[in-house]
């Protein structure tokens, strides 16, 4: 029996997104190997949390009020001792700008091996593996853990958030943080360039790439995003042009979306792309080139001009 503790991870009030595919991965490996899902969470409103975190497969939550948001110290010192209490063969973290702040540090503290930016992680016959994405996503490794346990940060918009309710025990946990090693602060939130926009929690992507030509035409994709009452991205050509900020650009140098649609415009495919917004639940794609290899991970394709299909599609949806 393997268990897995997940601890999940929240910002301005709210759970994020990659909490509950967490909780998905972990409610796999738990599965298969017999083993219990637990699931914590530190800081904020935790009663809150705790609740939205009762979901199917979960045995147990853990809750430690401590704080309202992220903290390094904070963080670094309940989830050892969280670890160290619950004891789980596999820690499974966010492989987000928090988790890759203290996941690290927990890793070192507890003398566990330290897997990140993992896309994909399972059990093999001689224990734990976990697959990573190298060459912008060209080509796949599966790093074996030669160890009875470990630390692994999961990318986000890489498993299907569990959505499904379930049952478990809320059990708050005293873990015992030492203030004199508390010594980073939380002095408030700042989004980065174009944050007024947020495309990671987006339901409907527009995303438009090179194929859009020329800069003023972007007024069309605009156009079709209020038609659709959607959010615009993009692919890295268009931002480094400077056509649109740096905050709305999909991909591996960008962001990682998983709306529910996404609607690639003028968008070739590339694999530092498709790393980004692979997680979609349904992806159309417009694109000249029907060898584009947007086509190969698209449900629905249109080989057409967007010059053409855009106008129209604005037209259909008004």
């Amino acid at each position: 029996m393997s268990d897995v503790l997940v601890v999940a991870e929240h910002r301005q009030g709210s759970l994020r997104e990659v909490s509950f595919e967490l909780v998905t991965a972990g409610r796999e490996l738990a599965s298969e190997s017999g083993g219990h899902l637990d699931v914590a969470v530190i800081g904020g409103d935790i009663d809150s949390f705790a609740e939205e975190l009762s979901l199917d497969g979960v045995h147990q939550i853990h809750t430690v009020d401590y704080g309202e948001e992220f903290n390094h110290d904070v963080y670094t010192q309940a989830v050892t001792q969280l670890h160290e209490a619950v004891d789980p063969t596999v820690l499974l973290l966010p492989n987000s700008v928090n988790g890759l702040d203290y996941a690290p540090a927990v890793a070192t503290r507890l003398g566990l091996p330290y897997v990140s930016d993992v896309v994909e992680v399972e059990w093999g016959d001689d224990g734990l593996e976990a697959v990573r994405e190298r060459f912008g996503g060209k080509v796949e490794t599966v790093v074996g853990v030669d160890d009875d346990a470990a630390v692994v940060t999961v990318r986000p918009g890489e498993y299907s958030p569990t959505d499904s309710d379930g049952d478990a025990p809320v059990e708050p946990f005293d873990a015992v943080i030492e203030t004199d090693a508390i010594v980073t602060a939380v002095l408030g939130f700042e989004a980065v360039a174009g944050g007024d926009v947020d495309i990671t929690e987006a339901d409907v992507l527009v995303s438009v790439g090179r194929g859009i030509e020329e800069e003023e035409n972007l007024d069309l994709i605009f156009d079709l995003a209020e038609a659709l009452d959607a959010t615009v991205s993009a692919s890295r050509p268009v931002v480094d042009d400077g056509w649109l900020e740096k905050g709305r650009q999909v991909g591996q140098s960008g962001k990682v979306v998983t709306p529910d649609v996404y609607l690639a415009i003028g968008i070739s495919g590339a694999v530092q792309h498709v790393a980004g917004m692979k997680g979609a639940e349904t992806i159309v794609a417009i694109n000249t080139d029907p060898n584009a290899p947007i086509f190969d991970i698209a449900d629905y394709g249109v080989v057409d001009d967007l010059f053409d299909v855009v106008p129209e599609l604005i037209a259909q949806f008004e």
